[in-house]
């Protein structure tokens, strides 16, 4: 039985784009990228050199404070190259790949006979343990921890956003798999949570052994921090844990076929793409892999030319990574619109802009409610003093004073910042309040510095 839940705030920003229901080609990447940079918190210590021979599922670095927790490689070929940053920060290892994967064979325990202490040690072994986030601070679950319950969003509702129906419609005995062992991790069990419009076609729609709740509601009602305050909020000194559907699958085929396989099939979109589609690839598949589908003509705006923004991820949270960048380990899509680097006469007080969706309705785009518009990464005007008003709080749908959070962090006030909700916030939860913010400020990083704060003080 579901149990549902409507979400009175938010904001679907009409993005103009959106990925047709097809899957256009399988990549088989010629070079991977592994970035420790894309995991907060962690001090990287290589394992491999220049030349080694890996297979999928090989551990490429290891967390200096937490050796035991790895990060694997998902493909199989040669260490190409280890870069390395200021002071030598290691910032990404290369893996030429092989034609063909070759997978290491991880010993599995049948999963219905599995104890946690098993479930552990071949998640840890595979180097899929960091699949699992903990939630406080969206960081790599501790192993040593029992979280209070698993949370899964089944369902994204970004901007562009890829169909997990359309994506895991063949995955339900992965998935099965995945939230049976996850289970056992946890008393508190799995909370799955589906969007209610769409669950009849949702393959977790039929999930055993799982807590199913159903979402109504516009963005950000598939964040799944969203979720977990609507359900059960996050109390001092407890844990939960999240964990990603296409990941979840991953845990599924390395309990059934013993591999570290993380294949999973993302969507192209944006306005810049000429054919917005899906294709299957793995994380760390090099953005220029993919350029074939995305238009190779300038667009000109204003009589100024703007070449294109690669996103890994959606235009809300994703990194701008260029087309020398690669896909990032959590993220399900790619996003490519024109960047924003024009000068656009008199801005915002033109009386008509037919061509841009405004949320406070200060142009017409409220009139046509079914328009949907091309984007680009111009910020419309520059950053102001901090306006104090009930916007943020419009669009987030936690219980959580979002004005009173930000001005605790800024002035580094930790028990403001507890007592105000930082503990169930990541930078993904407020990149609508972001968006709307009539200052124009850059009120992700300010959550990214306060969750460095708390996990620099409460260490």
């Amino acid at each position: 039985m579901i149990k549902h839940i409507q979400l009175n705030k938010g904001l679907d920003i009409p993005v103009q784009g959106a990925a047709e229901l097809r899957i256009e080609k399988t990549i088989i990447p010629d070079v991977v990228s592994v970035k420790p940079v894309n995991f907060r918190s962690l001090t990287p210590k290589l394992v491999v050199r220049e030349g080694d021979a890996v297979k999928a599922g090989s551990i490429l670095f290891v967390d200096k404070y937490h050796p035991e927790v790895g990060f694997a490689s998902p493909v199989s070929g040669t260490v190409e190259a280890v870069v390395r940053g200021e002071k030598r920060k290691l910032l990404e290892i290369r893996v030429k790949a092989d034609n063909t994967t070759d997978y290491i064979k991880f010993n599995a325990p049948e999963p219905g006979k599995a104890t946690a202490g098993e479930i552990k040690k071949v998640l840890l072994e595979s180097g899929l343990w960091v699949a699992l986030t903990q939630r406080p601070y969206g960081i790599v679950a501790n192993p040593a921890d029992e979280p209070r319950a698993i949370f899964v969003s089944a369902f994204d509702s970004a901007p562009l956003a890829p169909d997990y129906n359309f994506t895991l419609k063949d995955e339900a005995a992965n998935l099965q798999v995945a939230v049976d062992v996850l289970g056992k991790l946890t008393k508190g069990g799995v909370y799955v949570g589906v969007n209610a419009k769409t669950s009849a076609g949702s393959p977790f729609n039929h999930l055993k052994n799982v807590k199913l709740y159903g979402f109504s509601g516009a963005h950000p009602a598939g964040n799944v921090g969203v979720q977990i305050n609507n359900i059960a909020p996050i109390n001092k000194g407890e844990v939960v844990w999240t964990i990603d559907p296409m990941l979840l699958v991953a845990v599924g085929k390395l309990f059934t076929k013993g591999i570290y396989d993380v294949t999973r099939t993302i969507a192209v979109a944006g306005n810049r793409v000429e054919r917005p589609c899906y294709v299957t690839c793995v994380p760390g598949t090099q953005i220029k892999e993919i350029d074939f589908l995305v238009s190779k003509k300038e667009v000109e705006i204003f009589d100024q030319e703007t070449g294109c923004r690669y996103i890994s991820g959606n235009v809300l949270t994703g990194k701008n990574v260029g087309l020398e960048g690669s896909l990032d380990f959590q993220s399900n899509m790619v996003t490519v619109i024109s960047e924003g680097n024009y000068y656009e006469m008199f801005g915002w007080v033109k009386p008509f802009r037919c061509g841009k969706f405004s949320f406070s309705k200060s142009y017409f785009s409220w009139l046509a409610p079914k328009k949907k518009y091309k984007v680009d990464s111009n910020l419309n005007g520059g950053q102001r003093a901090f306006v104090v008003s009930d916007v943020y709080g419009k669009v987030l749908p936690m219980d959580i004073y979002p004005v009173y959070l930000l001005k605790a962090i800024l002035a580094e006030d930790i028990d403001k910042m507890e007592q105000l909700g930082i503990y169930e916030v990541i930078e993904e939860d407020f990149a609508l309040c972001e968006y709307v913010c009539p200052s124009k400020i850059d009120i992700q990083d300010i959550i990214s510095r306060g969750i460095a704060t708390m996990i620099k003080e409460m260490a």
